[in-house]
């Protein structure tokens, strides 16, 4: 997905995934008639599951990888599981301790943000903290609307539907635009078809960090492109602290910057890498 619309997309999965658990735990009546930490723990549970779940998906299904899809959804949902199961009790608890206020309700959700947003940074390309930083911001403002609307409609299965829907959108969208305004380097997918398609580097830029791999295969590349020209393993990135550099895997297929054929070589702003047929363009952010 692009930059651009990685904060329409969270904030329309979010809004979905909170509706999806809030109507799983209302149609099975999980949170009826016990202990509202009991309550907060399995609805948390369920709404972190399917956000993370979601959000995690939509990466691999946007890239055209079922594969992905799956094992991203699978990570991140677990993440979002425990995270949820964790954070709303702990938040129902800063919530009764401040005496059920305003403040309270919107940083117990602020933290049930943080521990979701920390799942996009483990399936994603950005660092964990700047998903953390905008799961903190959009639940705490979610967390501030539910709170406004439970005051103004009452405690009512519409008001809490509406209330959650609300915030996981806040929660999905803030994630997003954080790692949006802070992410130093992409690459974007000038042709083929991915075209559009924009992968953030920044989980790669630590120079004794991982390497990212693309090629063709989707077990054995961290970006894979459906391209029969390029293959299963066709070129590194390797971060060097405030750049990256790419190096040749493609064993006779060959790697181009800027239409030069390189072994290794600097990545600058706005270079063109093509590999096969497709062509790429680097970004970064100083």
């Amino acid at each position: 997905m692009s930059l651009r619309m990685r904060a329409y997309y969270y904030a329309v999965l979010g809004a979905l995934g909170a509706l999806i658990g809030w109507r799983i735990s209302d149609t099975f009546g999980f949170m009826r008639g016990v202990d509202v930490y009991v309550s907060d723990l399995v609805l948390g549970g369920i709404i972190g599951l399917c956000l993370g779940g979601l959000i995690g998906a939509s990466e691999g299904l946007l890239a055209q990888s079922w594969y992905r899809a799956l094992r991203a959804g699978a990570l991140a949902g677990g993440i979002g599981l425990l995270a949820g199961a964790l954070g709303l009790p702990i938040g129902e608890f800063v919530f009764q301790i401040t005496g059920g206020e305003f403040l309270g309700r919107a940083l117990g959700w602020a933290l049930f943000g943080l521990l979701i947003g920390l799942s996009e940074g483990v399936t994603g390309g950005t660092q964990m903290w700047k998903g953390a930083v905008g799961g903190v911001i959009g639940g705490f403002i979610g967390g501030a609307l539910l709170f406004v609307l439970q005051s103004a409609l009452g405690v009512t299965a519409f008001g809490k539907m509406l209330g959650l829907i609300i915030l996981g959108s806040a929660v999905g969208a803030f994630i997003a635009l954080i790692v949006i305004l802070l992410s130093r380097a992409w690459i974007e997918i000038a042709s083929g078809k991915l075209k559009g398609t924009e992968f953030i580097l920044d989980k790669y830029l630590h120079e004794h960090g991982p390497a990212a791999i693309i090629g063709s295969n989707d077990f054995k590349a961290d970006i894979a492109l459906p391209d029969p020209g390029i293959a299963p393993q066709h070129a590194r990135l390797k971060g060097a602290g405030t750049h990256f550099v790419i190096e040749d895997m493609s064993i006779g297929k060959g790697t181009f910057v800027n239409d030069r054929k390189v072994e290794t070589a600097r990545l600058t702003n706005n270079a063109l890498i093509r590999l096969g047929n497709t062509v790429l363009v680097y970004h970064e952010r100083r």
